[in-house]
């Protein structure tokens, strides 16, 4: 079963923040600046938190992850906005 989670980071370094966001694009899909959704099998989040923890400085950033339950339950619609309208982004799939 997947989850979906939002993944939201404060990171203090330029580079470790660019190298968190390239790592994070393989997970899921960025919503907004330092925020991504992503559905996620337990071992893929074994996989991101190995991967981010490896990158980020202990002392001074701070990755959030909020499970929001299972994709094809109550995640699915539990994201709101105010102002712009949230628009789910849609994953497609390229064949060269």
């Amino acid at each position: 079963m997947r989850n979906r989670y939002i993944v939201t980071y404060d990171i203090t370094d330029d580079r470790r923040r660019e190298a968190v966001y390239k790592t994070m694009r393989g997970f899921g899909d960025h919503l907004q600046f330092s925020v991504f959704r992503c559905d996620l099998s337990e071992r893929e989040v074994v996989d991101m938190t190995a991967a981010v923890h490896a990158l980020i400085d202990h002392t001074q950033d701070q990755v959030l992850l909020v499970d929001l339950g299972p994709v094809d339950g109550r995640a699915s619609s539990c994201i709101s906005a105010i102002g712009r309208p949230y628009k789910n982004p849609e994953r497609t799939v390229v064949i060269l």
